[in-house]
């Protein structure tokens, strides 16, 4: 529905290697796992981190409870050897999708109360003018980015 929109399929691409994999948690976190799976013991790690053992465990229990910024979540994978991948994805639809949809939604609130009050004038339209009205107003929304769809 969108025209001309290289940045949303740009973006669009990027947030597809992200669907394709699935959100995978540890039960431990990532830098707790990792680092025992390599043998690595905390003041080792710590080491690496410029950090003490007891700053190690600090850091696995803020990762363990969503607490742990970005930048010391990609120190931790460089020191564990790795690299931190971060990003978004929508699993049930792309970013044009989801923008379709959502100015689908705002063209049926905007159409429905336009039919609401020609019906009281007595000029009410016909279901089939009614869907290509919808039709028509999600894609102009769709189209200009129109800010509103989002309320």
């Amino acid at each position: 529905m969108i025209k001309n929109n290289l940045q949303i399929k740009q973006l669009d691409q990027r947030i597809k290697i992200f669907k394709k994999t699935e959100p995978f948690l540890f039960g431990n976190g990532w830098i707790n796992d990792v680092r025992v799976a390599l043998g690595m013991s905390m003041e080792q790690f710590g080491k690496k981190m410029k950090m003490t053992a007891q700053g190690v465990r600090e850091l696995e229990r803020r990762e363990k409870n969503g607490s742990i910024s970005l930048k010391n979540l990609d120190k931790a994978a460089q020191a564990l050897g790795l690299r931190l991948s971060y990003g978004f994805y929508n699993p049930g639809h792309n970013l044009e999708g989801l923008i379709n949809h959502h100015s689908r939604r705002a063209a049926e609130q905007i159409v429905s109360r336009t039919h609401r009050t020609m019906q009281l004038e007595n000029q009410a339209n016909s279901k089939a003018r009614l869907k290509r009205a919808i039709k028509e107003k999600a894609v102009e929304l769709a189209n200009k980015k129109a800010k509103m769809i989002w309320d």
